[in-house]
């Protein structure tokens, strides 16, 4: 028996106010997989009881799609055609029995699962994704999160050709079996829901480790991957064990089975995926070595294996009760896995990436045509708001509460929360509702966060009485509209504040003439915003003040305050908030650009702001602990940042600007670029190590000055530092700056000998892709489609089309928003050709094309004409989704 034919009606959407509990529960499954790349076999037996929160008479459906149904029975009966319902998508029983066993057969075909949702195939190895809709794929299941059970699960396969079978739990039975297969049997004690399912089957070695708990238990801990990989794996072993410990002591969660898994995949559309105790990652996130991956690379191995570590509390053992919840898991952890990194290396460092990475992205998704609340209220495609929104955002949410409650009572309110909610699937007002019950907060207003889209602008005023002594603090809030929501209404917002004074540069003493207000700020540190303009009275100061508003960005908003050049020079020297400190340079460097883009677009001399020199100047020359810190003080706003503050994006003047002043600060601090340069060299062997981490970036800042005006000598340093081959992240950053050079007579030998050197290992291959695609060169959109018939490129490998393609739309930008529309034109027939592959992917890397409002007329028409191309083929409802919204707004 075969599944139906399928229809051609357009996607419908999905209303969180359509919730209803499950028609049935699953107590229990156990499944049985016979592997075959085209021919699997699954069984399953769901041992069900009716709800008892739904209504007697609504029938049982079951989710399912490309399955191919061989045989169905209730309690041993088979059933025969016209006692069910079989559609494209589900399986219906009309009149069941309140409690049953039910046996589903299954075949279903890995091999051509290019979508990599389900069970898939890569490198011949089988693996899973269930997250989130993935599970129906598998086998006829009610696949949605507030369905937990306990699973069995037996899988059989060749034992030449899949010698390791893995799947959830703690292994129980194994054993051979006729023609030359063999079978292990996992059990996981603990219910979840079905998208945490895993499976992984293939020729795999592993690492192995221990972990004893705070309660004394011992745990094992294994990295399978391809026996070439085996070297990769110290650095992620360490980072999990780092991070069991680090969310023992933190927040007191413990580890709770026999065993944690992580399996090394390299055909992933995600980073890696928290299925319990069988972790599944993409390669890029747990492989590492000194000669094949990056500083970054590693750092972003230490933040991956800790998030999904700590789903196992925060998404695991407390989970969804439906998908608009999702942040409620997805925001949680990646707070707490911000929180882990900031401890290990650099906090100020750490926060300073992720509020960039939040104001150029994320603020970017809240101003165009698919904004989103962080719970939003109805979605087309489950997969489309797996968001920046949902986790960044979501996360800046758990900060705040952290803020306005101070970090103590904020971990008894997480302690109640895992305590009471354990074991189940819950709504975001329970995440809340334990926050404000600890704290005595009223909390009602904050959850506006969750359902208001939009970034909300907060704009500053102060004013200082020399009589009095006082200072005038005056906020008011907005929050503009967005495509769904045209009206709203004030958030409650924690401002961290500090005054620093005009004369001893220091912060003064915070005393505020309210009562409430001071006791808020004795609490948490912070003012709370709630109404649309509130005015703050800080008394008994005995100099004037300048303002550091929002420190270490306590709410994602957009502040303004008229600060003038020579304060922002002064707190970028004096602020004691890392981040604040920062952001006044930022600040002060983005005056100076908007002068410059103005000028470029004027057909004016542009003309170099000197106080940024100076500014510039004291960074290089003082002293300073942190060099992490100062890497990033060094390193100019991305075109990307910069293009978010215009009011229309002009890409060819904005790359002008930003050339320009990189290259007038080259040209003023030669000597002083130089001397970072050679003060950073590091002799003792590679570590990731906060430290040496540090020194190699703030190496590489100066060197990218200095090889911006192609100095000889610059030159001459970034060709020794790729030639020494000490490790990867000084040959990336002395191959890219070379490749962004016009010195092909050095960069090209350069950039073939690292490609032949390296042809045999994907993630090297993928940094060989995207340093080619990036550079600024005309000729840029050219190497793109040259690539994209190299024999290493496939579109079916989401790590490939993430490396050249979205490295190429993303951090290009100049070169793919050319005037004649030809980069438009290529994003937009790989979108289609994803769309038949991988609709998820497809409908992520369209997303420059969706923010086509934000450009000139002339580029405007080019963009939104290659959307209509788009939607006037069959798309997927991922697809769809994102280009309805994008046409419509």
């Amino acid at each position: 028996m075969s599944q139906a034919a399928p229809t051609n009606e357009k996607p419908q959407p999905t209303y969180l106010s359509d919730y209803q509990p499950p028609a049935f529960r699953v107590t229990h499954t156990e499944l049985k997989f016979d592997l075959d790349p085209s021919n699997t076999r699954v069984t399953a037996l769901l041992h069900l009881e009716r709800h008892p929160d739904s209504d007697p008479g609504r029938p049982l459906t079951l989710n399912g799609e490309k399955l191919s149904l061989q045989r169905i029975a209730i309690d041993g009966q088979e059933l025969q055609e016209g006692e069910y319902r079989l559609d494209e998508k589900s399986l219906t029983i009309d009149n069941p029995p309140e409690r049953m066993r039910l046996e589903t057969e299954v075949v279903v075909d890995p091999a051509s699962n290019t979508a990599l949702q389900g069970l898939y195939v890569s490198n011949g190895m089988f693996c899973t994704q269930c997250e989130a809709e993935g599970f129906r794929r598998i086998t006829f299941y009610p696949d949605r999160p507030d369905v937990m059970a306990t699973f069995a699960t037996t899988v059989i396969g060749d034992k030449t050709q899949l010698p390791v079978l893995l799947s959830n739990g703690n292994p129980v039975e194994r054993g051979e079996l006729p023609n030359g297969k063999h079978f292990v049997t996992w059990e996981d004690p603990h219910p979840k829901p079905s998208y945490l399912f895993a499976l992984v089957a293939g020729q795999l070695e592993k690492v192995e480790d221990h972990f004893t708990t705070m309660s004394g238990r011992e745990v094992l801990l294994q990295i399978w991957v391809e026996p070439q990989n085996l070297d990769k794996t110290e650095h992620a072993m360490r980072s999990l064990k780092a991070s069991m410990k680090w969310d023992e002591e933190t927040y007191g969660r413990e580890y709770d089975l026999d065993r944690f898994m992580i399996v090394a995949v390299d055909d992933f559309n995600m980073g890696a995926m928290e299925n319990k105790g069988l972790n599944i990652f993409n390669s890029a996130a747990v492989l590492t070595h000194p000669q094949t991956a990056t500083d970054a690379a590693f750092q972003r191995v230490e933040g991956v294996v800790a998030h999904e570590y700590f789903h196992n509390w925060s998404g695991n053992r407390v989970t969804c009760r439906d998908w608009f919840q999702l942040s409620l898991k997805e925001g949680f952890t990646v707070f707490r896995d911000q929180g882990f990194t900031a401890d290990m290396n650099s906090a100020p460092v750490k926060r300073i990436q992720d509020v960039s990475f939040l104001r150029t992205a994320q603020f970017a998704e809240d101003s165009g045509p698919t904004a989103h609340p962080v719970r939003p209220d109805h979605y087309i495609e489950i997969t489309n708001f797996y968001t920046l929104t949902i986790y960044e955002k979501g996360s800046e949410i758990v900060r705040m509460l952290r803020h306005l409650l101070g970090w103590e009572t904020f971990r008894k309110g997480s302690d109640l929360y895992f305590e009471r909610f354990d074991g189940q699937a819950v709504t975001i007002e329970d995440f809340v509702g334990c926050m404000a019950e600890v704290s005595g907060l009223d909390l009602d207003q904050f959850m506006r966060w969750y359902s208001q889209a939009g970034t909300p602008e907060i704009d500053a005023s102060g004013d200082y009485d020399y009589a009095k002594g006082e200072y005038h603090l005056t906020l008011r809030q907005r929050t503009p509209a967005t495509a769904d929501q045209p009206d709203k209404q004030p958030l409650h917002l924690p401002v961290k504040v500090g005054l620093v004074g005009t004369k001893s540069g220091e912060d003064l003493r915070l005393t505020l003439e309210d009562p409430e207000d001071q006791a808020n700020l004795d609490k948490g540190g912070v003012l709370h915003l709630r109404q649309e303009e509130q005015t703050f009275i800080f008394t008994g100061l005995d100099e004037a003040p300048i303002p550091s508003l929002l420190r270490g960005f306590s709410a994602p908003a957009k502040l303004r305050f008229p600060y003038g050049r020579d304060e922002l020079a002064f707190l970028l020297m004096h602020d004691v908030d890392g981040f604040n400190r920062w952001d006044a340079g930022q600040r002060l460097a983005m005056l100076a650009l908007d002068d410059l883009i103005a000028a470029h677009r004027n057909g004016v001399e542009k003309v170099m702001d000197s106080r940024v020199v100076d500014a510039f100047r004291s960074l290089l020359t003082t002293p300073t602990e942190d060099k992490a810190v100062l890497a990033e003080m060094l390193t100019l706003p991305s075109e990307a940042y910069i293009a978010e503050q215009q009011p229309v994006v002009d890409v060819d003047a904005i790359h002008a600007a930003r050339s320009f002043v990189k290259q007038s600060l080259a040209y003023a601090l030669r000597d002083e670029f130089l001397a970072i340069y050679q003060a950073n060299q590091i002799e003792a062997a590679y570590a990731p190590s906060a430290g040496q981490i540090a020194q190699r970036s703030l190496k590489n800042v100066a060197l990218s000055y200095l090889m911006s005006i192609e100095d000889e000598q610059g030159v001459a340093l970034a060709q020794q530092q790729f030639e020494a081959d000490h490790n990867m992240t000084d040959v990336r950053a002395a191959l890219t700056l070379l490749v962004h050079s016009s010195r092909g007579d050095i960069a090209d030998p350069a950039l073939k000998a690292f490609g032949e050197k390296w042809a045999h290992d994907p993630l090297v291959m993928d940094q060989w892709f995207s340093l080619q695609v990036t550079r600024p060169q005309s000729d840029a959109l050219d190497r793109v489609k040259y690539l994209m018939a190299h024999p290493a490129f496939s579109l079916k490998n989401p790590n490939r089309v993430r490396a050249l393609i979205g490295a190429f739309v993303g951090q290009n930008r100049v070169n793919f928003h050319r005037l004649d529309g030809e980069g438009y034109k290529l994003l937009a027939d790989v979108v289609i050709e994803l769309n038949k592959l991988n609709p998820e992917i497809a409908a992520r890397i369209i997303t420059p094309l969706t923010r086509w409002q934000r450009f000139d007329e002339q580029r405007q028409a080019l963009m939104k004409a290659e959307l209509e191309r788009i939607r006037a083929e069959d798309l997927s409802p991922n697809v769809y989704e994102v280009v309805e919204k994008a046409l419509a707004g």
